[in-house]
Formats: structure tokens, C-alpha cells, sequence
């Protein structure tokens, strides 16, 4: 998929406000941010300088989580477009002190924030800003919830390389039940006309009575049968009870993703993975690193540039 020239906003107008959840957004707008994820990644191939859209706008990062490639990818998005960014440092805060989340989010908010990014574990914080914040919230990871920008920008690298993901299987691997990527892609990827598969361990899946209208496996070689993209996830231990790296035993050995288990897909299957990957645990380093199977560095890629249509989308919507 190329966009060259930048594209319109949906006829009705850009109207989300808030961007918690995939369902934040309406069909057309998930096709605006992904046309316009397209546009802005011309410009980052070319090496070219974007259009300034946000130049005089403050961009705050509140990241009360650690991260890399989320913090770094939106520091860099709205640079890029031209926004004053400040990335809280939150081990040096006033949360420390005993401030609650919310009034450093609101103090931060006072100083003339245009949009916040917002990081967190607790998975009403993000609803709760949205409520008391004049600024549009961005969901920046939410618990086990949601990681919409992920999944917007997973959307575009598969668009960049199949053109579309209507039509497309797509098996969504590994620790599913601790993922807040596996539940945002599954959700946009179904709306986007793809087949989506959960495939891993049954205490590793949602429960039951989460994603009814979504297959099922318990084994690799039929759960990536006829799949055009392997999604790999990273074994969340952080957020399993008990201990955790107890389940990782074994499992490379049944689920893992290798160049022998991708061949259970199609020929022309690519694989990816969120980051950060746990080699030997849920995929092997020669598959991560092979450029004629592997996406991932391409999602890498592809995060800066829907991360700057995220932004540019929020904020001026469209015009």
C-alpha cells in the first residue's frame, strides 16, 4: 500500500476524542489513521521532513510503566510533527510523594497539554483521565486491556505488506490471556475483514466467555494452518499469578515459533511480535531476524509512523 498524496478525513469529519480503545474509533476512521500512517511513512523512508501539523501543540508522555518502543516511538511522532514534547519522569515524581495518578495527570494537564500519553496498570486510570482531562487521552498500554496504537500499527505493517487485511488468517500466538496486544489486534483485525485464531496453552488463552466469536487451538501445527500472519507474544510473567516463568517451561517446545513450525502456514506467511521478544521462549532469534520472514523490525518502523497519524488525527482532526 502507498499513499502519496495525504489523505482526507472521513466525509462525516474525525470525531473521536479519545483514543482508549480500538472501538474509540469509527470504520472510517480506522481507515483515515491507516491511510495516513502510510503517508507519513513515505516521508520516513525518503528521510524527508513532514509537514510541521503540530508545531506549537505540547505532547505529555506519562508513563508509569517501563517501556521502549511505545515511549520512544511517540516522543519521536510528535517531534517529528513539530510538537513541544515532555516525557514525565516519573520515578523522580510527586507520585512518590503520595500524589494520586490523576492529579499528576490533571497538574501536568493545567500546563497547556494538547494530548496525553498515558501508560499505566491499572485499567480505569486511562477512562477516568478521559473524564476529568480537557486534553484527548491516548492509551499508551493499559493492563490486560487494550494497546490500541499497537494494533493500528500492527494493521499498517500488515498493510504495507499485503495491502490489506480483508481476507487474510492471522494467528495470534502464545500468552494470550496476559496480552493487552493479543485483545486490541483481535478486535481490530476481526473489523478489518481478517480471520483471526487464538492458538496456545488453555491457561494461557482468555476465558471463555471472552472473544466467543474467535477460534481456538491447542497445538501449533493446526492453529497456523492456511495462515498468512503469525503473531508471536511475549510471555507476560509480570502479570501471571504465582510463578510465572514455571509456565515458560516446556513451552518453547510446543509453542514456540521457528522456521520449522512457520512452514505449518502458508509459504508466503510472515511472522511478528509486539517486542520485546524472550528468544528460545515463545520465538527463535533466527526466525525473529530472518528479513524474508520476518516483519517485526518493519512494526518497529511502522510504529513512529501511525503513531504520528494517531497524533496528527487527535488534534487537528483533519483539518
Amino acid at each position: 500500500m502507498t499513499v502519496s498524496e495525504r489523505p482526507s478525513p472521513p466525509s462525516s469529519g474525525f470525531s473521536a476524542r479519545r483514543l482508549i480503545a480500538i472501538d474509540d474509533l469509527s470504520d472510517d476512521e480506522i481507515h483515515y489513521i491507516l491511510n495516513l500512517a502510510e503517508y507519513y511513512a513515505g516521508y520516513l523512508k525518503r528521510a524527508a521532513p513532514p509537514p510541521r501539523r503540530l508545531a506549537g501543540k505540547t505532547q505529555i508522555n506519562l508513563f508509569f510503566e517501563d517501556s521502549t518502543r511505545t515511549n520512544l516511538s511517540f516522543d519521536l511522532a510528535g517531534k517529528k510533527l513539530g510538537a513541544d514534547v515532555i516525557n514525565v519522569p516519573v520515578s523522580a515524581s510527586s507520585v512518590h510523594k503520595g500524589e494520586t495518578l490523576v492529579d499528576t495527570a490533571q497538574t501536568l494537564s493545567a500546563m497547556g497539554a494538547h494530548v496525553m500519553i498515558v501508560r499505566a496498570k491499572e485499567e480505569g486510570l486511562h477512562k477516568t483521565l478521559d473524564e476529568t482531562l480537557d486534553c484527548p487521552v491516548v492509551n499508551g498500554g493499559a493492563g490486560k486491556l487494550e494497546h490500541p496504537t499497537q494494533a493500528l500499527l500492527d494493521a499498517a505493517t500488515i498493510c504495507s505488506e499485503f495491502g490489506a487485511l480483508e481476507g487474510l488468517t492471522i494467528a495470534i500466538c502464545g500468552d494470550i490471556k496476559h496480552s493487552r496486544v493479543a485483545g486490541s489486534d483481535a478486535r481490530l483485525f476481526h473489523r478489518l475483514g481478517a480471520q483471526v485464531r487464538f492458538v496456545g496453552p488453555e491457561n494461557l488463552l482468555p476465558d471463555s466467555n471472552q472473544f466467543t466469536d474467535i477460534s481456538r487451538f491447542h497445538a501449533l501445527k493446526e492453529g497456523l494452518d492456511g495462515a498468512d500472519i503469525v503473531m508471536g507474544l511475549r510471555m507476560q510473567f509480570e502479570r501471571m499469578e504465582g510463578d510465572g516463568r514455571a509456565l515458560a517451561q516446556g513451552f518453547f517446545d510446543e509453542f514456540g515459533l521457528t522456521h520449522k513450525t512457520m512452514s505449518y502456514a502458508k509459504p508466503s506467511a510472515r511472522v511478528m511480535h509486539p517486542g520485546p521478544m524472550n528468544r528460545g521462549v515463545e520465538i527463535d532469534g533466527t526466525l525473529a531476524d530472518d528479513p524474508e520472514r520476518s516483519l517485526i523490525l518493519r512494526q518497529v518502523f511502522y510504529g513512529v509512523a501511525t503513531r504520528m497519524a494517531c497524533l496528527d488525527a487527535l488534534i487537528t482532526k483533519g483539518i
